[in-house]
């Protein structure tokens, strides 16, 4: 560790959740909260689940749920939220962080003759460039937690990642269709509030009344 203090992301993020319209509703009103997501295949670890600025990512998931999961009205959370001290595997201190912990979980599973979980594609799409099953990557960062809390270092409120996602965008690409940034919120007092998100108003943009001048010797 380094020691120096830029960890903490310094202003506040907008982010979007997928989920059925009751749920947002709930959240929104304040009657319900989000639910944790802990699956043992959730990319980022556990976590409150936003897409950073992406309504549209959002919304496609809502629609078009993995797995077994049913939506029955795809609809969008709005959150505003900080990341506090983030684990950000876009920086590399986060990384050598992650690979470190990496290292010593494989080292520990092999003592113990236990077999590494992968990262893998779902029955139902086996061709995906994905590895959408990601138990590799979820224990990773589940150890890294873990260890961080075992050894009395400061927590990680959450984690952000870079994550491509989808085929190439055309021929020879270095973009992925899907690619995005995915936040896992661990801290929920990072979450500042809720809402549901606003459709653009339209707007010319059109300027201000003049304010004539005074003449000279006028009081008004």
């Amino acid at each position: 560790m380094s020691g120096f203090i830029y960890s903490a992301e310094p202003g506040l993020i907008i982010g979007f959740h997928g989920c059925e319209r009751v749920v947002r509703e709930a959240i929104v009103s304040g009657r319900s909260q989000m639910r944790v997501s802990n699956k043992t295949w959730d990319w980022l670890g556990d976590g409150l689940y936003f897409w950073q600025n992406n309504y549209e990512r959002a919304l496609h998931y809502a629609q078009n749920p993995p797995g077994k999961l049913k939506i029955n009205e795809p609809a969008v959370l709005g959150a505003v939220f900080s990341l506090g001290n983030c684990l950000d595997l876009t920086d590399k201190k986060s990384l050598d962080i992650v690979n470190d912990i990496y290292s010593i979980y494989a080292a520990t599973m092999a003592a113990g003759g236990m077999r590494m979980p992968t990262n893998d594609n779902s029955s139902a799409d086996p061709d995906s460039f994905d590895n959408v099953i990601r138990r590799l990557d979820c224990a990773v960062i589940k150890q890294v937690h873990e260890i961080f809390h075992l050894t009395e270092q400061r927590p990680f409120d959450s984690v952000r990642a870079l994550l491509p996602e989808g085929r190439p965008l055309y021929p020879g690409a270095g973009f992925r269709q899907k690619t995005h940034i995915q936040i896992a919120i661990r801290n929920p007092n990072m979450i500042k509030g809720c809402f549901l998100p606003r459709r653009e108003s339209k707007w010319l943009g059109a300027p201000l009344p003049l304010i004539a001048p005074k003449r000279k010797g006028s009081t008004s």
